[in-house]
Parts: structure tokens; C-alpha cells; sequence
């Protein structure tokens, strides 16, 4: 039977006790981990968010009544103990904090009962993770969650800390706002005053961020709630958090310096990691064409070599072909595979078709020299040979290619690299690489929309020295942007923006928004950049994504505390869900019945 907490306060956490109590008396509580009978006396690992601590019940201590009760604890119990620290009676356990001592309880209360939990609260276990979501307040207090969830309190309780000593405001900015659906979808929100209208809910605070540099804020900042309805990923969200910041009177190094900073000091403080400043650069052109990625993991080589030239004049059609349509033919080694089976290699081909290939080439060189090659009938020896040295390729390597346009090569090789790299045990957790990717493309062009889209948003600067081509060669300006990646995850991105009303115009007019569209969609920003705007230059991080890599994790879920699933629901409340007729009246709604 659950009792009151009336005369008790707690003294101390779990682990808050230690060896400098010994001889003192304290009151903790928590959650039964285990309980174990040994007749005379019983054991108790008591569990809180910062550990475990052992709890001995005697009844030549705590009477009969306290010993019967001790008798009756089961896992999950939330209990209260009061009782004298002493150094352990048994062997110390070196593997717990509080291994060295215990609590001999002289009081026992049983806050509140359990039923048995549907899964074990512990680290690493093997349950599936729907089982888990539904029972999240149970998950959550397994201790690696716990872990997880306190080291993202502790980042964004050090950012704020950090960014406010560099001079940034934390202003909030509105979560109901105008829909400007010029990138991801939006999640929209009914208006019951205003029949038929919608807010949105913020993709980011990009325009509300960009008028408080209008508004003389000077350095702003934000852990900010973002939303964006797309197709769920292991690191998206449809809900999830941004560090957001924007600073006026700056450009690219400053934003740079700043960030830079800021994380050696999240890295220092959280994970005792020295971050080597500077951080290492890399334009977004020399990204693509070394790592097919504008995300490149550097904990391992494996870069890709272009072997278009070599090639060119071959007599295998998928390669000629490929560079007739203006394309390119790329490889990459994988050091030591030349011996991989054909069943693996056919796996290989398969993932490869996922990322867009209608192939992949491959050269085996197995350890004695022998070479194993899918397209060397179509060669000569001295072809064959080229492209084995193009490649550095050696004894025992597997030599892997595709041949199309750029950016479908990019895409397979990029991810075929990455994939081999973790068959082949080269990612390492431990091991932090970070990279600022710049120069980006200001634009990429749609085939769905049959126009040019700005690869960040439109208001993106363009390098000054590629203003001129804005009209005469949209697809080669470069912008100001620059994205932070980390082991091959872009954890934030940024860009200086465009702060002149002329070139502002001239970039709406590239991606084809007449003036009037311009004005519908941004009026508000464009009308606040009419009097006195300073040059200004932001950047925002994935919270989540940052805190997955500091935790060594694979999925965001772990270290949000109520994630959704892939179907963008939440098996804790079965959200979403049907509402009242009521309230769909009173919002001016009418929902079609599915058949």
C-alpha cells in the first residue's frame, strides 16, 4: 500500500552519496533496480536519474515490521529510505560510482507500487522500439536514455550560457505564423476567427530572426521548436529543435569564428574532447567531386577519382554513353575487398540502384594479382591497367564504378563509400572530424517545377564576385552559405544574407517570382528592409542531430524525449487523432469520410 512522503526529505541522490558520508545518516529515494533475499538480510539496488545505490534491510536494524515490508519490493517500487552510510560489507563493485559503500535502512516507506514493467529497465536492451515508444515513460528511465537526455540539457544549458557571454539576446519568435511554402511542407493550423484562414507552424525563425537584425537586436539566439511535414528519416523529425542564431554587421568568418568556439567549448565542457581549431574548409565543388557528398564523412578515404578522360575513347558503351550525355565516370577503392564474394558484390550493385545507378562496374584484384573485372572484355590491357592506377589499385583491392550525369554518380558513389566504410568496421564513434562546407550553389534546377530552386532559401547572398552572372548563368553562382558537418552528418547550416533591396529583386527574379508573388509571400520582410537594414549573417543547428554524435547514437529518437515514428505518429498518445464534430464546426472544417 502506497504511503505519504509527510516528515521526509530527501538528502541526497543516488550517487550524491559517497565514501565522505560513511557514518551519516541520509534519506534517499527511487525506484527498486533489483531486489535480492539472502534470508537474513535483503538487498536493494535503488535507482534515480544519476545511478544506483545499494540498500541493505536487517531486521536487526529496521525491525519486523520494515524487514516484512523490504520483503514485499519488487522492481519498479518507488520507495524512501532513511538509514546510515557504511563502507560495504560485501566485495566493492568498481563498475558502480557508490560501489565502495551502502545504506543500512532503518526506515522503509513505499511511495508507490508497480506492476511488472512490459520490458527491463536497463542499458542496451533487445526490446523493439515500438514496444518501447508506447511504454516512453518507462523507456525513458533506462539509464543510457537518461544519459542521453541529460546531455542534451546540459548542451543547451551551455550554449545559452556561451552565447549570451558573446553578446546574443534569446528572443522568442512566433510558433503561429504566415504559410511561405517555398521549402519543406508545412503543418497547418486552423483559424476560428478567421473561417477558411491558416497559420503555419515555423520551419525555422528565418524571417522573424532576419527582421530582429532589421530591428537593431544585433545578435540573437534561440533554442527554437521547428516543424516541417516530409517523409521521416533516422535523423528527421516532424517536430524538432534548432540552436538558432543570427548577427549583424558580418560576414562568413565571423559567423565562422564564433560557431567554431562554441563548439570546442560544448565538446570540452560535455565530452572532455579538445575540437582542433581552426576547423577545416572545404567548398562544396572539391566535396562533391572528392567524396560525392556535400556532407563528406573524413574518418576514412576512399575518395572518389574521375576517370572520364581515361575512358572517354573506351569501347565499353556504359561508359562512352554516359560521358555523351554530358556525365561523368567516377570509382572508388575499397583497400583489402578485392576477395569479396559476387553474392556481396550483386548487394553492392543493389544498394547502388537505390541511390539512382542503373549499374555498377567493378575491378577485383584478387591477392595474387589475378584481376576479376564485370566490363574488362570491352577493354584493352592497357586501359585496364590505366584505370588500376588511376585508382591506386594494389593487391587484394576491389575497385567499384558508375557512369552517368555528375549528380547521380555523386549520389551513388557517396553513399557506396559510407556503406563499405561501415562493412568494413572504419567508422568510429570516438572519433570526432568536423568540416565547414562553403560555396554552395546558390541554385539547383527542379524538373518538377521546370525552374531553378534556391538551394538554401531566397535569401541567400550570392559570392560577390558571381553577382553578375544572377541573369546570365544562374546554374554557376556561387553563395555564401556554409554548412558545419561532423562524421559525415550535416549538424547545422547557414549563410550570410542578402541585405540590398536591388540584388534581393534580382534573385526573386531568378527563381521566376514576379513581384507580385515576391510581395504576397515575403511583403512583410521586403516592407522592414525599406528603412535602414545591416548587412547579417546566420546559422542554426539540428539539436537533436548534434546530440545523436555526442551520444554515439544512430537514431535522433534516442535522445529526444517523445519522439514520433516514421508515420510521423506518436505511440505514447496515438496522436494524431479524430476530434469532435464540435470542434471541426466551430473551426469551419468539414472532413471527407474515407470509404
Amino acid at each position: 500500500m502506497a504511503e505519504a512522503m509527510v516528515g521526509l526529505k530527501r538528502s541526497h541522490r543516488c550517487t550524491e552519496v559517497s565514501a565522505d558520508n560513511v557514518g551519516q545518516t541520509v534519506t534517499v529515494m527511487g525506484w527498486v533496480q533489483t531486489r535480492r533475499n539472502l534470508g537474513a538480510l535483503i538487498f536493494v539496488d535503488l535507482r534515480d536519474r544519476t545511478g544506483l545505490l545499494q540498500v541493505v534491510f536487517d531486521e536487526n536494524v529496521i525491525g519486523k515490521d520494515g524487514f516484512d515490508k523490504a520483503y514485499t519490493l519488487r522492481n519498479e517500487y518507488v520507495i524512501a529510505v532513511v538509514g546510515k552510510v557504511q563502507k560495504r560489507s560485501g566485495s566493492v563493485n568498481t563498475n558502480l560510482k557508490t560501489g565502495d559503500i551502502e545504506v543500512v535502512a532503518e526506515q522503509l516507506r513505499i511511495l508507490s507500487e508497480s506492476e511488472t514493467p512490459p520490458f527491463p529497465i536497463e542499458d542496451n536492451i533487445s526490446t523493439k522500439e515500438e514496444l518501447r515508444l508506447k511504454y516512453r515513460c518507462l523507456d525513458l528511465r533506462r539509464p543510457d536514455i537518461q544519459s542521453n537526455i541529460m546531455m542534451r540539457s546540459k548542451v543547451t544549458t551551455l550554449t545559452r550560457a556561451f552565447l549570451a557571454n558573446e553578446g546574443f539576446l534569446e528572443i522568442e519568435t512566433p510558433m503561429l505564423t504566415k504559410s511561405t511554402p517555398e521549402g519543406a511542407r508545412d503543418y497547418l493550423v486552423p483559424s476560428r476567427i478567421h473561417p477558411g484562414k491558416f497559420y503555419a507552424l515555423p520551419q525555422s525563425p528565418q524571417l522573424f530572426k532576419q527582421m530582429l537584425m532589421c530591428s537593431g537586436y544585433d545578435r540573437y539566439m534561440q533554442i527554437a521548436r521547428c516543424f516541417r511535414d516530409e517523409d521521416l528519416r533516422a535523423d528527421r523529425q516532424p517536430e524538432f529543435t534548432q540552436i538558432d542564431m543570427e548577427l549583424s554587421f558580418v560576414d562568413v568568418d565571423d559567423v565562422i569564428d564564433v560557431n567554431e568556439r562554441l563548439l570546442a567549448y560544448l565538446f570540452k565542457e560535455v565530452l572532455g574532447i579538445e575540437v582542433k581549431l581552426p576547423i577545416q574548409r572545404m567548398t562544396w565543388q572539391e566535396a562533391m567531386d572528392r567524396f560525392g557528398s556535400d556532407k563528406p564523412d573524413l574518418r576514412f578515404g576512399m575518395e572518389l577519382k574521375n576517370i572520364t578522360d581515361l575512358v572517354r575513347n573506351c569501347g565499353f558503351g556504359v561508359f562512352t554513353g554516359a560521358i555523351e550525355n554530358g556525365g561523368s565516370v567516377r570509382g572508388i577503392n575499397a583497400k583489402g575487398q578485392g576477395e569479396m564474394p559476387r553474392k556481396k558484390i550483386d548487394a553492392l550493385v543493389d544498394f547502388a540502384k537505390g541511390y539512382g545507378a542503373k549499374g555498377l562496374a567493378y575491378i577485383a584484384i584478387q591477392s595474387d594479382g589475378t584481376v576479376k573485372s564485370s566490363f574488362s572484355k570491352f577493354m584493352t590491357e592497357e586501359e585496364m591497367q590505366a584505370i588500376i592506377k588511376a585508382l591506386d589499385g594494389e593487391n587484394g583491392d576491389l575497385l567499384l564504378f558508375a557512369a552517368d550525369k555528375n549528380k547521380i554518380v555523386w549520389n551513388v558513389l557517396g553513399a557506396l563509400r559510407v556503406e563499405l566504410a561501415d562493412q568494413m568496421g572504419l567508422l568510429d564513434k570516438n572519433e570526432y572530424r568536423f568540416l565547414w562546407v562553403t560555396e554552395f550553389p546558390q541554385f539547383e534546377w527542379s524538373d518538377e517545377e521546370n525552374r531553378f530552386v534556391a538551394m538554401h532559401h531566397p535569401f541567400t547572398m550570392p559570392m560577390d564576385e558571381d553577382l553578375d552572372k544572377l541573369e546570365s548563368d544562374p546554374g554557376s553562382v556561387r553563395a555564401k552559405a556554409y554548412d558545419i558537418v561532423l562524421n559525415g552528418t550535416e549538424i547545422g547550416g547557414g549563410s550570410v544574407r542578402i541585405h540590398q533591396a536591388d540584388v534581393q529583386k534580382r534573385m526573386f527574379k531568378a527563381l521566376g517570382l514576379t513581384d507580385e508573388v515576391a510581395n504576397e509571400k515575403f511583403g512583410f520582410l521586403l516592407d522592414a528592409f525599406k528603412y535602414g537594414v545591416p548587412p547579417h549573417a546566420g546559422l542554426a543547428y539540428g539539436l537533436d542531430r548534434l546530440v545523436m554524435l555526442m551520444a554515439k547514437r544512430d537514431s535522433i529518437r534516442d535522445v529526444i524525449a517523445f519522439p514520433k515514428v516514421k508515420d510521423a505518429s506518436c505511440l505514447l498518445t496515438n496522436a494524431p487523432d479524430i476530434v469532435d464534430e464540435k470542434q471541426l464546426h466551430e473551426l469551419s472544417i468539414k472532413v471527407d469520410e474515407e470509404e
